[in-house]
């Protein structure tokens, strides 16, 4: 079952038992200062081990006294002019430790390097690559089974894809023999000029073929469609692969998220790596 999506006055809010957290994913100005009362309300009442927060800069220190910390910060988040941050608050001391810190600080190390001295590989020439529809939401989900145990979003359901593709994200897949192998996401935030570059899923058979690659390339085209001025990604901190693709198109690292989301079975540290869209 996944975690809930609603409104906590006029903000938007993502809790449940699988990630074990409250998400603040919009920020109304009109719920601040009470709704960092009413989130720690619900996290207790729940039992969640963390608060997480999403937010710009301005607001940083409503939080800051109420004991959250900044984990990540990306330049123009925010319409192109105001720095956007994570913060989280831990209400178990134990999810607020890494063990796996020093794993994923080589694969950060990894990922610069890769960037700065490896040459990119070239996804194989049969596979073809475009922009998901929604005839093609069925075979999607089969993609995403198969390669996540866990999510913290529903994307193994058709009707969560097809609902998302006429609002706000944009899906591309990629294909080899008539089977799609490989799939990502861009969810655009049109009202606050950013876009997540997010779902990325290839078949085990497939990787390490360069096509997360490609797949990138072909959302930030897309997205000069859209009035976007920041890129990013939340990308699983010990997933080499993942940070390295990012670090090689020109990312940059915001910080790391430590024990903040389900996924591939169990709660994870994520990296966010950010873009200027206009360095596209």
């Amino acid at each position: 079952m996944p975690d809930t999506i609603e409104k906590l006055g006029n903000s938007l809010i993502q809790h449940g038992p699988r990630n074990e957290r409250i998400y603040l994913m919009k920020v109304s100005g009109q719920d601040l200062p009470d709704i960092i009362q009413d989130m720690e309300r619900l996290a207790n009442e729940h039992g969640y081990t963390k608060a997480f927060v999403k937010a710009p800069l301005q607001v940083k220190g409503l939080f800051r006294q109420e004991g959250y910390v900044e984990e990540a910060r990306i330049p123009g988040f925010y319409y192109g002019t105001e720095d956007g941050v994570f913060l989280g608050k831990y209400f178990d001391a134990e999810r607020s430790m890494d063990p796996h810190a020093d794993k994923v600080q080589e694969i950060l190390e990894l990922a610069r390097d890769k960037a700065a001295h490896d040459e990119i590989t070239s996804p194989p020439e049969k596979v073809q690559f475009y922009e998901a529809a929604p005839d093609d939401a069925e075979a999607m989900t089969e993609v995403y089974k198969a390669v996540f145990d866990s999510y913290p979003f529903p994307i193994d359901d058709a009707d969560y894809i097809r609902q998302t593709m006429q609002s706000h994200i944009r899906y591309f897949c990629g294909e080899h023999d008539g089977r799609i192998v490989a799939l990502s996401s861009a969810e655009i935030d049109r009202q606050r000029g950013n876009v997540e570059m997010t779902d990325f899923a290839t078949l085990p058979d497939y990787r390490g073929r360069g096509i997360a690659r490609q797949l990138l390339t072909q959302m930030e085209q897309a997205m000069a469609e859209e009035p976007v001025q920041v890129f990013y990604t939340i990308a699983r901190a010990l997933s080499a692969g993942m940070n390295i693709t990012f670090a090689q198109h020109g990312y940059e690292y915001g910080g790391t998220l430590v024990n903040n989301t389900n996924i591939c079975g169990r709660i994870e540290s994520m990296n966010v790596w950010c873009k200027d869209a206009a360095a596209n």
